[in-house]
């Protein structure tokens, strides 16, 4: 799944499931999972060493609750850090998607295809493109900066930094 583009895979899951906002949105979530299942599987194999669950172990815990009380408390603050980035893709790709006519049919509003609409008219109502295009773009740019922000709350090698400074 990681060999292939994700707009790209996203773009034939999307053509062949045909137009509408929820088959964009499938072949988006089939396309961004591997993402999520990358970062997790890297988070629990550095916790699974570390001495508290070592320790945990010697003492006889299950692994069940090895799992519910030190891997995944471990595993939150990754995964939120990147659905806020993955939220800017996911964005960027339903407008693309929509733009080329995959996404949300009329009447439903859409940024990709109100700039598809827009497009014959640059020239007259050049409105009609630049406001879904800064929509887009300041949505972006607002959910790049929340992940870059929870980034930096939620790691603590980050946080230490800031206390020696």
């Amino acid at each position: 799944m990681l060999v292939f583009p994700g707009i790209i895979l996203a773009l034939v899951i999307a053509g062949i499931l045909g137009p509408g906002l929820f088959n964009v949105m499938l072949a988006l979530a089939i396309v961004g999972w591997t993402g999520y299942a990358r970062v997790v599987r890297g988070v629990v194999l550095s916790v699974k060493e570390k001495e508290y669950v070592e320790s945990a172990r010697a003492l006889g815990v299950g692994d069940w609750y090895i799992i519910t009380r030190h891997i995944l408390p471990s595993c939150v603050a990754p995964i939120i850090v990147i659905a806020t980035l993955g939220m800017a893709y996911v964005i960027l790709a339903a407008a693309a998607l929509s733009f080329l006519g995959l996404g949300a049919q009329p009447p439903t509003p859409e940024w990709g295809s109100m700039l598809n609409n827009g497009k014959n008219f640059m020239r007259t109502a050049p409105h009609l493109t630049i406001f879904p295009g800064l929509a887009i773009m300041i949505t972006i740019l607002a959910f790049n900066f929340i992940g870059d922000g929870l980034r930096d709350a939620l790691d603590p090698r980050v946080s230490e930094k800031m206390i020696e400074r």
